[in-house]
């Protein structure tokens, strides 16, 4: 594999880059909210000296000190991602701009996916947790977009690679017609 055909810099020579799924977007709400509440209080001396022409300079102050608040949320969304390849699924958190963290699990060791929307918001929105439990431990990923994609896709991969997560239960059909052979 040639560099050009490498996706992300830990990709391994052997690896095929199958998906690549983040977070919903609400993520970034905090720092949203946070930044439209300074561009609003930008606008304030305006309100309180009317007859000066406060009223741009102070919005752009606003829009800064937004910006300043919105921007490391951004940051912080856009570079957090989860990729899934044929070997191995890699969670990367950024956090802030100086520290990352990256989690390597190899898909062998997966034993089972889950998904939760829970909640009015979840459910309009899109979003949710999608929980894997591990030979190593528990995952848990929240604020997921379309968490029953992303679990049916996983899934997919799973199986596409002959590895068996929770198989369903039996329906009571199938436990009836086994019963009904035995007896015969």
């Amino acid at each position: 594999m040639s560099s050009k055909d490498k996706h992300f810099p830990d990709q391994l020579e052997d690896e095929e880059l199958l998906f690549v799924f983040r977070k919903h977007p609400i993520v970034m709400r905090k720092g949203l909210l946070i930044g439209l509440i300074a561009l609003l209080l930008g606008t304030v001396p305006s309100l309180i000296k009317p007859e000066y022409s406060y009223l741009f300079g102070g919005l752009l102050i606003g829009m800064v000190i937004g910006l300043l608040f919105f921007i490391p949320s951004y940051i912080s969304w856009y570079f957090s991602i989860y990729i899934v390849t044929d070997q191995r699924l890699l969670q990367i958190t950024q956090k802030g701009l100086w520290t990352r963290s990256v989690v390597d699990i190899g898909l062998n060791q997966v034993q089972m996916v889950n998904y939760e929307v829970a909640g009015f918001n979840q459910t309009v929105l899109g979003f949710g947790t999608i929980m894997m439990q591990t030979f190593v431990g528990d995952l848990v990923i929240h604020e997921v977009h379309h968490p029953e994609k992303i679990q049916q896709k996983i899934l997919k991969v799973l199986r596409d690679k002959g590895i068996v997560t929770n198989p369903p239960p039996q329906s009571r059909e199938a436990d009836d017609d086994e019963g009904k052979n035995e007896e015969a």
